[in-house]
C-alpha cells in the first residue's frame, strides 16, 4: 500500500528527500495515513522506495520537528493525534495544483455559494447532554418491526412486477398507504397521480425550486427560516422576500403581494417551531387566491400539539389546488432512511417525476415497499403514537426544566409542541461564547444565527431539541446550562450584594408575603399568580385560562424564604434570600444567585 502512495520523480529539481517528505505530508492531511497510525520503518520504507535508509531518516526526523510525527520509543514512528493542532504551517499548493484549479474554475459554469453552517459534533451521541434537533437517541428506533417489513420486502420478489420495477413509477402499495393513511392525518385527500415519491424533504424541495423558481420569479420566505431552502432559491436565481415571523408564524402583510411562490412551515415553523393559527392560515390562503400565487408547505415534522387540538395542514383547508404539500417518513423509522413526498396537481407531479428521474431517478424499490409493510401492518400508527408520547414527556420536561431553573434573563418563544424549544438568551452574553462553552460541557444547544438571511440579524435565540436527549438527563442538562450561564453573565447583576438596602429579613420578610399575591409570567410566557395565605398554604395558577393549578405550603426561617409545591418545581423545598424595591420583587439561591422575580401585590396596593 505504502508503494503505491509515493512517486518519486526522477525528472524533479527536488531532491528525494525532499520529495519524500512532500508526499508523507500529503498523505496524512489526505488522511491515507490516519492519526495515530503508525508508519513504515525507515528501513521497510527505503526499500520499497529503493533509496538509501539515511534519505528516510531524515524526512521522518524533519516531519516530526515540525509535528506531523512522533517517535515512540521501541514502537516505531507514528502520526500526530492532534496533526491539525500541532503542525507548524499548512502545506503550500503546488504549481500543478495551482493549474488544475484554474483550468476547473473555467470548466465549471455553476458555483453553489456554500456559506458557513452551524454543524453538529459527529460524536453527538458521546456527549450527555445532546439537546439537538433532527437526530434520535437508539431507543427510539423501532428496530424489530423494521426488521420485519424489510424481511417482507425483500420476498415479494418486485423484479417480477413490471409495472413497478420498469420506468419511473413508484411502488403502488406505499403510495396506496401514504394516500388511505398518511395524509387522512393532516387533513388532506389526494388522488395516486397527485403523489410523488422522493429521496427525503431535501430531494422534495430541490425539485420544486427547479420547476418553480428561476431569475423571473419572486419567492418569500420565513426569516428566520430554512437555510437550506434559502440556498436552494439562491441558486435557482429568485428574488427572496424575506417574510417577518412572530409568535404565529410567518407574518401575512402586503410584502407578501409580489411573491410568485410562498414557502412556508406553518407546523412548526424553522426555526422558532411556533405553530400558525386557522385564522392566520385562512389569511395565507386568501392572500393566495388573490394574487394568484403557489404555496410550498413544508410539513416535515407534521403538527405534534400538546397544548391544544392539532390545525389541518394548509393543503387540506385548499379549495383550488394551489398548496404543494412536502413531508416525509420520519428518520427515526431507520438510520439512514430518506422516504419523502409531495402531494400536488397531477401536472405539477408529472413534471417532477420526469426531474426526478432525470436527475437522482426514483428512490429505492425495496426502501419503498419496506416503508409500504410498516405502514400496512400497523406498526407505523402504533409507533407514531408512541413517538408522539415519548416526544411530549421529553418537551414538557425541558419546559418545566427551563421554568424551574429559569437561567438569568431566558425566556422561550411560545409554542405549543413539537421537538424543540426555541430560547432567547440572555443579552449580555455571546451567543457563540454561550454555545461553544456548552458544549465544552457536554451541554449541545443550536444557535439562530444560521437562520437568517444576514447572520448579524440573530436575536440571540437557540434551540434546544429533545429528540436525541432521554428524559432522565434534561434537568440536570438544563441545570448545568444555568451554572454556565452564571459564570459568563455580569456578575454584579446577577448576585446579592452583602449590603443590598432591599433584603428582606427576620420578621419584615414573614410580613411581607402574609397574605400577599405575587404575580409573573413563566419562562414560556404564560401568566402565573401566587397566592401567599396567612395560614402558611399558598396556591397557584398559571395559564391564559389559569388551566395549570397547585399548592403549596410557604413558610420563613431566618432571613431565608421558603416554599414546597405538591407538584410544581418537582414537588422539591427549596429557599431563598429576598429583596423587595417597591413592588418589585427578586429572589436569590442559597448561593446568592439571582433566579427569579415578579411583582408583589398587598391588600393596600391591589390594582382595582
Amino acid at each position: 500500500m505504502t508503494q503505491s502512495l509515493f512517486y518519486l520523480d526522477p525528472q524533479s529539481p527536488l531532491n528525494l528527500q525532499t520529495q519524500i517528505r512532500q508526499q508523507l505530508v500529503n498523505a496524512i492531511l489526505k488522511e491515507a495515513f490516519p492519526r495515530g497510525s503508525r508508519l513504515p520503518s525507515s528501513r521497510k520504507l527505503a526499500e520499497q522506495l529503493g533509496v538509501a535508509r539515511n534519505t528516510v531518516v531524515l524526512a521522518y526526523e524533519q516531519l516530526t520537528e515540525e509535528g506531523y510525527l512522533e517517535s515512540r520509543q521501541r514502537s516505531g514512528v507514528f502520526v500526530t493525534k492532534h496533526i491539525h493542532e500541532n503542525r507548524v504551517g499548512l502545506r503550500e499548493t503546488s504549481p500543478r495544483e495551482t493549474e488544475q484549479a484554474g483550468r476547473w474554475k473555467r470548466h465549471i459554469r455553476k458555483v453553489i455559494e456554500k456559506k458557513p453552517q452551524f454543524q453538529w459534533p459527529a460524536n453527538w451521541q458521546q456527549h450527555p447532554y445532546p439537546f439537538i434537533d433532527g437526530y434520535f437517541d437508539a431507543s427510539l428506533y423501532p428496530t424489530a418491526q423494521w426488521r420485519e417489513a424489510s424481511r417482507m420486502a425483500m420476498g415479494t420478489r418486485l423484479i417480477n412486477e413490471g409495472t413497478v420495477t420498469e420506468g419511473d413509477a413508484d411502488d403502488p402499495m406505499l403510495i396506496e398507504e401514504i394516500r388511505s393513511k398518511m395524509l387522512p392525518r393532516r387533513g388532506i385527500t389526494a388522488d395516486p397521480d397527485e403523489i410523488l415519491i422522493t429521496l427525503g424533504e431535501q430531494n422534495a424541495l430541490y425539485l420544486l425550486t427547479r420547476l418553480l423558481a428561476d431569475s423571473t420569479s419572486t419567492v418569500a420566505m420565513e426569516e428566520p427560516g430554512n437555510p437550506r431552502m434559502r440556498q436552494l432559491l439562491k441558486h435557482s436565481g429568485a428574488r427572496l422576500i424575506h417574510q417577518k415571523v412572530d409568535e404565529q408564524g410567518m407574518v401575512i402583510d402586503s410584502h407578501l403581494d409580489l411573491a410568485q411562490v410562498v414557502y412556508v412551515t406553518p407546523s412548526h415553523q424553522v426555526p422558532t417551531a411556533v405553530t400558525m393559527p386557522t385564522d392566520r392560515r385562512i389569511a395565507l390562503l386568501k392572500k393566495a387566491q388573490e394574487f394568484d400565487q403557489v404555496i410550498i408547505e413544508d410539513d416535515f415534522e407534521h403538527e405534534s400539539n400538546y397544548l391544544g387540538q392539532p390545525h389541518p395542514a394548509l393543503r387540506g383547508m385548499d379549495g383550488e389546488n394551489r398548496v404543494i404539500y412536502v413531508s416525509a417518513l420520519p428518520k427515526v423509522l431507520a438510520p439512514g432512511l430518506q422516504i419523502g413526498f409531495i402531494v400536488a396537481a397531477a401536472p405539477l407531479i408529472r413534471a417532477a417525476r420526469s426531474l426526478r428521474q432525470q436527475v437522482v431517478g426514483r428512490p429505492s424499490l425495496i426502501n419503498q415497499r419496506t416503508a409500504a409493510y410498516f405502514l400496512s401492518l400497523g406498526h407505523y400508527d402504533s409507533f407514531m403514537a408512541r413517538l408522539q408520547q415519548e416526544m411530549q414527556v421529553r418537551w414538557h420536561a425541558l419546559r418545566d426544566a427551563l421554568n424551574h431553573y429559569r437561567p438569568k434573563s431566558i425566556m422561550t418563544i411560545p409554542n405549543q409542541g413539537g421537538t424543540v424549544i426555541f430560547v432567547r438568551g440572555p443579552e449580555d452574553i455571546d451567543l457563540d461564547v454561550l454555545v461553544s462553552g456548552a458544549a465544552k460541557r457536554g451541554i449541545l444547544i443550536e444557535p439562530d444565527t444560521h437562520y437568517y438571511a444576514q447572520p448579524e440579524s440573530s436575536q440571540k435565540c437557540f434551540r434546544m431539541g429533545v429528540a436525541s436527549i432521554p428524559e432522565h438527563r434534561i434537568r440536570e442538562g438544563v441545570e448545568r446550562l444555568r451554572e454556565l450561564m452564571w459564570d459568563l453573565s455580569n456578575v454584579e447583576g446577577v448576585m446579592l450584594r452583602k449590603d443590598d438596602p432591599y433584603l428582606l429579613q427576620g420578621d419584615a420578610l414573614d410580613r411581607t408575603f402574609r397574605g400577599a399575591t405575587i404575580i409573573y409570567r413563566t419562562v414560556y410566557c404564560d401568566p402565573c399568580v401566587l397566592e401567599l395565605h396567612t395560614d402558611g398554604t399558598m396556591t397557584g395558577r398559571a395559564g391564559h385560562a389559569n388551566e395549570d393549578r397547585d399548592t403549596g405550603r410557604w413558610w420563613c426561617e431566618g432571613d431565608r424564604w421558603f416554599r414546597q409545591w405538591d407538584r410544581w418545581a418537582y414537588a422539591e423545598e427549596s429557599s431563598y434570600y429576598v429583596t423587595l424595591q417597591g413592588q418589585h420583587i427578586r429572589w436569590y439561591n442559597t448561593d446568592k444567585h439571582l433566579v427569579d422575580d415578579a411583582i408583589l401585590q398587598r391588600d393596600g396596593d391591589r390594582l382595582a
